[in-house]
């Protein structure tokens, strides 16, 4: 089934499930489906480990008596199982409590023009053509030098994904896009023992991926960097994150600012609209309709039009990250991110990541970061890290089993600069970020 018959057939579904829901007494219902197919291979140590195929189809019904909200899913599209799982969601709604803030999207909010995103890019290379470049990908990493001494593997993965999206305002959209990723990851050791690195690259054109040989050298590369780690002094020194890792940074003050954690008070920037959360050089703001893009979207998960919008300008906290619901918790308007934010962009000056060294003189660069030490309710901010230390702007030595502790008030603060090396394999678009002092220890 071609792209806009797969879209009708589901646009019909949601429609049917619409005219159930109202059958039944629902005051109001939506409905989301999800229908995807998607192939993954995986190699390891020149052969075949999986190959699978997947393929799904999900519903999920949400249903309004009045003010109190029921919901329940299924894979199951024949008329019996719609009538019983509308009748679950239903059954859910009666038993509980009235909340005023449920309850649809502003109809007028819903998204009416619909633009085209140019996301749906499929590959056209069949499943033993994506195994030899698998295998092509990790035979380079491993015969990249005689340090590569194992391999956790190289994956090629395609998938196609189909969200169709109605409510009982007469509102239904669909979204049709392509998702392709090439990774690998290999393990370097020497006398003093061994050491992990991956690389990958994620597009919806096949056409933009990274090669599959640059794609092995690089994960080599970086196996190999991180042999040779030494202790380092512990105080309180520059850090500047890795792209990858900056992304989970801004990720945790998108957390802070999102409505759930707001109107539960689960937020150090709790009433935090229109002050300073940031350096005053720091802008982050959000692209939904950037064609191709891994974020980009038409329309939230509540139907309501997405539009470009900066939550933070100049350092200040201008917009937060709201549905319908959590809007109507704060008292406040949805800004049309049910489900998150799209394509958010850290946007100040840059430099290259090698003047950023030279500016930080001493200090650490992190590449990874591992344990769930962040507390949104505080602030507090406590991982472990590994990267490379840096001695008059210029690479040292290899850390590992580091441990980096600040507030992340102080931290955004803290942001004395950014890369122009930005990585754009996530929905947030950043390059390294310099932060201008953190406890590290080993």
């Amino acid at each position: 089934m071609g792209v806009s018959g797969l879209e009708s057939d589901l646009k019909h579904l949601v429609g049917d499930i619409l005219d159930e829901a109202r059958r039944q007494g629902a005051t109001a219902a939506e409905v989301s489906v999800g229908d995807d197919e998607g192939l993954t291979i995986v190699v390891r140590q020149r052969d075949i480990e999986t190959i699978e195929f997947s393929q799904d189809r999900g519903f999920g019904i949400t249903v309004y008596a009045g003010a109190r909200k029921g919901t329940a899913t299924t894979s199951d599209s024949r008329p019996e199982a719609v009538r019983a799982t509308v009748g679950a969601a239903l059954g859910i709604a009666r038993h509980t409590e009235d909340d005023e803030c449920n309850g649809l999207a502003d109809p007028e909010r819903m998204a009416r023009d619909l633009p085209d995103l140019d996301l749906h890019h499929p590959w056209t290379m069949d499943a033993d053509a994506l195994r030899d470049l698998a295998l092509e990908t990790e035979a380079t990493a491993l015969d990249y030098d005689g340090r590569i001494v194992n391999s956790e593997g190289a994956e090629v993965a395609t998938q196609r994904s189909c969200r169709v999206y109605g409510n009982s305002h007469g509102f239904v959209g669909a979204v049709t896009g392509t998702r392709h990723s090439v990774h690998c990851a290999v393990v370097a050791g020497d006398d003093a023992g061994m050491e992990r690195d991956q690389f990958y690259s994620i597009a919806r054109d096949p056409e933009n991926l990274d090669s599959h040989v640059s794609i092995g050298e690089e994960a080599a590369r970086r196996a190999l960097a991180r042999l040779g780690t030494k202790p380092i002094r512990t105080g309180n020194w520059p850090v500047l994150f890795s792209p990858r890792m900056a992304a989970g940074l801004i990720g945790h003050l998108v957390g802070a600012i999102s409505g759930g954690a707001l109107y539960r008070r689960a937020s150090y920037l709790t009433d935090s609209l229109g002050k300073p959360v940031a350096a005053k050089g720091i802008t982050l703001a959000e692209y939904p309709h950037l064609p191709k893009g891994l974020g980009s979207a038409g329309f939230d998960g509540d139907g309501v039009a997405t539009a470009s919008k900066a939550f933070v300008h100049a350092g200040r906290l201008d917009h937060y990250v709201l549905g319908s619901y959590s809007a109507r918790r704060l008292g406040m308007q949805t800004t049309g991110n049910a489900g998150g934010v799209f394509n958010l962009r850290l946007e100040t000056d840059t430099v290259c990541p090698k003047a950023l060294m030279r500016e930080m003189g001493t200090g650490l660069v992190v590449t990874e970061l591992m344990g769930q030490g962040v507390d949104l309710v505080s602030g507090h901010y406590s991982r472990a890290a590994a990267g490379f230390w840096i001695e008059n702007g210029e690479p040292a030595f290899p850390v590992e089993k580091v441990t980096i502790a600040s507030t992340l008030n102080e931290m955004y603060h803290g942001i004395v600069a950014a890369g122009d090396d930005i990585d754009r394999r996530s929905n947030v678009h950043t390059g390294s970020i310099l932060v201008r002092s953190m406890t590290v220890a080993n």
